[in-house]
């Protein structure tokens, strides 16, 4: 994923351009941004080309394509904008129902700023976009942070904490599973809304048997209780496996701050939608 740090567009009447090729989905999608976003201007666009003439024609703040369109793949979209954007910087969101296999096959792209899942609705994507282009002040949530270097963790944890994060860190997989049992037994769910754990860690357990211990043992599933795995191994296969495995998305060391908290922003954003939802549904 992009290694800049998302930056906000604070426009009154923000530009956003939404590329996908049903009419449907782009009428959707328009109808609860208009909603969400008081002042906002939609552009759909069917195709890649038309997508390039809009971004000929003037400035846009924001970008939403669906990886397959009707002329070309949304990650060849991305790229074209990266190279010809009038403006420095645009957020470029790829919004699809099949970015969890794009993401085990390790095939998302520089290009991309952050991925949407599609299942998740309409209405959570319009508030995930208003988190872009009209963000909150504060940000906010807990991370159960993993790391046995106290040097590392120092370091990684003034990262977060500088940009309103709540961090608890432990040592062990022992340890966060410890924590994770606790919150459970005290009614509180997982205790955290983020888990962020290295792979290698002292100890009898890995940051893969955490993940394991996640998905299946608590059955906290990625958008309940998403998970970012730091890793050292480049080896795509290996990587993967994580993802597979159910990991949210990789982190690669060494630790990148940018790319980092615009990682955990996200996936923080995910939970929050996904919470939002269960708890309407539920009432």
């Amino acid at each position: 994923m992009e290694t800049h740090l998302t930056r906000h567009i604070a426009s009154d009447e923000p530009r956003v351009m939404v590329v996908d090729g049903s009419k449907v989905v782009r009428k959707l999608i328009e109808q609860v941004l208009k909603a969400d976003l008081p002042g906002v201007t939609v552009l759909p666009c069917e195709t890649g080309a038309e997508a390039k003439q809009q971004l000929e024609a003037g400035v846009v703040d924001f970008v939403t394509t669906a990886l397959r369109l009707p002329d070309m793949d949304g990650l060849e979209l991305a790229s074209h904008i990266r190279e010809h954007a009038p403006q420095a910087y645009i957020p470029i969101v790829v919004v699809s129902g099949d970015v969890q296999e794009r993401l085990a096959a390790r095939t998302l792209t520089d290009a991309v700023t952050d991925y949407f899942d599609k299942s998740l609705g309409f209405h959570a994507l319009a508030s995930f976009i208003r988190g872009y282009v009209r963000p909150e002040s504060n940000t906010t949530g807990d991370v159960l942070y993993v790391e046995d270097s106290r040097v590392v963790a120092l370091a990684t944890r003034r990262m977060m904490e500088k940009h309103g994060l709540t961090v608890l860190h432990v040592v062990s997989v022992e340890d966060a599973l410890a924590l994770l049992e606790t919150a459970k037994a005290q009614g509180r769910g997982a205790g955290a809304d983020i888990v962020l754990t290295d792979v290698n860690l002292k100890g009898e357990l890995t940051g893969g048997d955490l993940l394991d211990r996640i998905r299946n043992e608590f059955a906290y599933g990625k958008a309940e209780l998403p998970v970012l795995v730091m890793t050292g191994d480049d080896n795509p296969k290996n990587q993967a496996a994580l993802i597979r495995a159910g990991a949210n998305d990789l982190v690669e060391k060494p630790i990148e701050e940018r790319l980092l908290i615009t990682k955990l922003l996200f996936q923080l954003r995910v939970g929050q939608h996904a919470r939002s939802r269960a708890a309407g549904e539920a009432a």
